[in-house]
């Protein structure tokens, strides 16, 4: 991790931590000095033994009954939360008349159900804990449209009004609700989308200010930030981490 974010005594909870955006962010905050959980859907085979940092929590973020065991057993294992990313999502890229139902509540039930049901969960034990933060992962598609993406756009501007909802209602409660909208990150899976042909990635730099796609660490860099005391004022905001995407509309 490259910033000085400071999180000695956090407690934090990572839906969707054990891979991409979600495993970078739990281990910026262990090496900034929190203890972490992680949650998700499967653990994979050796991901213990590599992370032995870690506390693992199986469940499922659109299961209401798997989200509320999940935090009772985050909360017995880390003594208490003190800060919960809300990070499980899926992508969904198909053109929308050949987009059926069924795919369209799944992206739905993932990404925007899953994010109420982890907040839900988190405010109702920072209400009683005295406070704390917690942050969505949005995405640029939340802030600005593209095509073939409709769920997938829809559900992501669903989690950035839900922040600043959520903020203003709970700000009296001691709670810090802010979003992060990443825009295109080097991970794995772009990496494959990439050597597949679908994603152009000459294309997406060209097209990002900075001229080059976004670092995992840097989406970590900039949750640490907000999770610590240096964020003390911030709630309600939406942190675009694009590399001034959203920000471009020359050519």
């Amino acid at each position: 991790m490259s910033g000085q974010a400071n999180l000695e005594g956090q407690h934090v909870l990572v839906t969707g931590g054990c891979s991409g955006l979600g495993l970078a962010m739990a281990l910026a905050f262990r090496r900034a000095g929190a203890r972490v959980a992680v949650f998700d859907r499967t653990i994979p085979e050796g991901f213990a033994a590599a992370h032995p940092h870690l506390v693992l929590i199986a469940g499922d973020v659109t299961d209401p009954a798997s989200v509320h065991e999940g935090f009772a057993k985050a909360q017995a294992a880390l003594g208490r939360l003190d800060a919960v990313i809300a990070n499980a999502g899926v992508s969904q890229n198909k053109p929308t008349l050949d987009l059926d139902f069924e795919e369209w509540r799944r992206v739905m039930s993932i990404n925007l159900d899953g994010a109420f049901l982890t907040c839900h969960e988190a405010g109702r034990l920072m209400a009683a804990n005295g406070g704390g933060s917690i942050i969505l992962t949005a995405s640029m598609y939340g802030v600005v449209a593209a095509p073939e993406r409709l769920g997938y756009c829809v559900s992501k501007s669903g989690t950035v009004m839900m922040a600043k909802a959520l903020a203003i209602e709970w700000a009296k409660l001691g709670i810090r609700v802010n979003a992060i909208a990443p825009g295109y990150v080097r991970t794995p899976f772009v990496e494959e989308l990439v050597e597949l042909g679908r994603l152009d990635l000459e294309k997406l730099e060209k097209r990002t200010p900075m001229g080059r796609l976004i670092t995992p660490e840097e989406v970590a860099d900039a949750a640490c930030f907000l999770i610590s005391d240096a964020a003390r004022a911030i709630t309600g905001q939406v942190i675009g981490i694009d590399g001034g995407w959203t920000a471009y509309g020359y050519l």
